[in-house]
């Protein structure tokens, strides 16, 4: 994803980086524990593999998200989310989540 040079406010560059359908779900996904691109795969439904790579790799890129390449035959990747910025997003999508929950009459 190009990020822009210039932006009106903060909040806009966030929405820059978290912008997509899947970005979100695969950050709600990831509070749960490192988990493998196979396992994201199968708790996500609706999402296409060349989707969730690319979403992966950009959550990588604005440091949302990292991953962790294990030695061995099949190559095992896991991903989780950074201390940093990914569990600092969790509160924000913790609101969105109850949000979510009201309007659905839960």
């Amino acid at each position: 994803m190009i990020v822009r040079q210039n932006y009106t406010c903060p909040l806009e560059l966030t929405h820059d980086m978290l912008k997509g359908k899947w970005k979100p779900i695969i950050l709600w996904r990831l509070r749960l524990g490192p988990t493998s691109l196979s396992q994201l795969d199968k708790d996500i439904n609706g999402i296409t593999q060349k989707m969730l790579l690319q979403h992966l790799k950009e959550l990588v890129e604005f440091g949302f998200v990292s991953k962790e390449s294990y030695q061995g035959y099949p190559l095992r990747v896991e991903y989780f989310l950074t201390r940093n910025r990914g569990e600092k997003l969790l509160q924000a999508l913790n609101i969105m989540q109850e949000l979510g929950k009201e309007f659905m009459g839960n």
